[in-house]
């Protein structure tokens, strides 16, 4: 699920940068589970936000594709498919110039006032009737998610100056408002959206998000000074040593990004008048720039032999991690058709909404996050704890194994007759299993991996992956009409075992490539 990275990404940047300086006020202690009272402000503003994303992404899809009569746009699935996976997409992208805005202008306090006003704003327009309001709801969600959520996390992080357990026990229960925000909201916006009215569910996630900002603005008092001041500011007054990211960088791939869209489009590659084609369009300028990015690091970036070794791995896991999002991302598209319109949803008579099904993941990571917690604790005291690239390996084959078990609903599924709902419980049960096995590993591994004096630079490319395999989703679940179920699911999870088998043979080279870091 796409909280899980956003919000890992968000602490562990602002930890690996943030500098040392004049410290501001402390903020209130004591007044939430024993953690500081401004925790409870960022946690149910990051609830409700959750709530306002998840509830909106549970509809897209299903709104997307339901027929005129039916109140939805008629779009066929491809179509859909590829707007979906711009609109995911996006988020990502967004994240890292909504921080570098923070850091250096807005600071983190005002950018998720910010945030949270567009994104409500956003889920307003999708509130009436029409393709204006349509579009220009997900360019504004797109546009306040990447100011809000890397800076709120950021945040948290301040919360603790001191560091250590507390600060890690303080993102946990952050992370539990995350899931509790995203298991609630398909139950509410899905209830209203498939059952009233298309648009009532689009308005109800945003009333959710303006819960949050009223909470965030009355909580406000309890968080000191943090966030307050952007970060450039902290650095400067504090005379830091460290090397931040040129302001000229986010400029440059900006105006490389629109150059290739103009030349592609000019030579024909692409039709940016179209979804499928700004969807193709985006795909290559992520694999270009990152491309470029790696390319130029080992030849002219100034890193040493060991830091070359490491980059290598990191570029290794980039792949793995597009692959990964690319299956992982079918849940909000192909997978919610396939339980629309495959799957028996009534119980004692009543017909279960699709989205409902949307829950169920959010479910299972409450359930089971401390349970992987404790077993890599338990495996590492008795040193036999698997390396990153083997929880990697790990987390594609449980992704592929899903996808084994739609193939065998799908068969199922072909005889005309609508399949339990239990397929899909298993399947997003795995999956849930894999996202816990290489998510929060892979941004963990990337922050020791990275050279120090380019760590948040390393993360905003290590999202460019998370971006891809969103695209890519998207483009998959748009042949949902077009391609036969069982070849669909089944060239997901052929992919997803592969690549992560493959990686399995490889575990040992990867580990001494990574010199040390584990």
């Amino acid at each position: 699920m796409t909280k899980t990275p956003t919000s890992e990404f968000s602490s562990v940047a602002a930890t690996a940068l943030t500098a040392k300086g004049p410290q501001p006020p402390p903020p209130e202690q004591g007044g939430f589970f024993g953690h500081p009272r401004g925790l409870a402000t960022l946690f149910f503003t990051e609830l409700w936000e959750r709530f306002s994303y998840y509830g909106m992404r549970a509809l897209l899809i299903l709104f997307m594709t339901a027929s005129v009569a039916n109140g939805g746009l008629g779009f066929n699935t491809e179509n859909a498919g590829a707007i979906y996976g711009l609109y995911t997409a996006g988020v990502y992208l967004t994240a890292m110039p909504g921080g570098w805005l923070a850091d250096r202008w807005l600071g983190q306090r005002m950018a998720v006032l910010v945030g949270g006003i567009i994104i409500a704003l956003g889920h307003f327009s999708m509130a009436f009737p029409g393709l204006l309001g349509f579009y220009l709801g997900l360019v504004l969600i797109v546009l306040g998610t990447g100011m809000l959520k890397p800076n709120i996390s950021t945040m948290v992080g301040e919360l603790y100056p001191e560091g250590g357990a507390r600060r890690d026990a303080g993102f946990s229960i952050f992370y539990m408002g995350i899931n509790i925000g995203a298991f609630g909201a398909p139950l509410v916006t899905g209830y209203l959206g498939e059952k009233v009215n298309w648009h009532l569910g689009f308005a109800a996630a945003g009333v959710g998000m303006v819960f949050g900002v009223i909470q965030y603005v009355l909580g406000a008092k309890h968080l000191g000074a943090v966030g307050k001041k952007p970060k450039l500011a902290v650095v400067r007054e504090g005379e830091s040593q460290g090397r931040r990211t040129p302001a000229w960088v986010g400029a440059a791939a900006t105006a490389v990004l629109l150059g290739l869209l103009g030349v592609l489009h000019m030579m024909g590659v692409v039709q940016l008048t179209s979804a499928v084609g700004l969807a193709n369009a985006g795909g290559f300028i992520i694999v270009t720039l990152a491309l470029a990015f790696f390319v130029f690091m080992f030849t002219a970036g100034g890193l040493d032999t060991t830091e070359k070794r490491r980059l290598g791995t990191i570029a290794i896991f980039f792949i793995c991690s597009a692959i990964f999002w690319a299956g992982f991302e079918q849940a909000g598209s192909s997978l919610n058709l396939f339980a629309k319109d495959l799957t028996d949803r009534t119980m004692f008579g009543w017909t279960v909404p699709a989205s409902f099904l949307q829950s169920i993941n959010a479910l299972l990571i409450i359930a089971f996050a401390p349970v992987f917690a404790w077993l890599w604790v338990w495996l590492n005291r008795r040193k036999r704890e698997p390396s990153s690239p083997a929880k990697f390996s790990m987390g594609l084959v449980l992704l592929g194994a899903g996808f084994l078990v739609m193939v065998a609903a799908s068969l199922a599924a072909a005889s005309g007759h609508k399949v339990s709902p239990m397929w899909l419980v298993l399947t997003y049960l795995l999956h849930t299993f894999g996202e816990l096995s290489l998510s929060p590993v892979g941004l963990s591994t990337v922050t020791k991996l990275a050279p120090q004096r380019m760590v948040g630079l390393m993360m905003g490319v290590w999202f460019m992956s998370v971006s891809l395999g969103n695209l890519i989703a998207g483009r998959v679940a748009g042949q949902f009409e077009e391609m036969p179920l069982p070849q669909l699911f089944g060239s997901v999870a052929a992919t997803s075992v592969a690549a992560g088998l493959l990686l399995a043979l490889f575990v040992r080279p990867i580990r001494k490539m990574m010199g040390g870091v584990q």
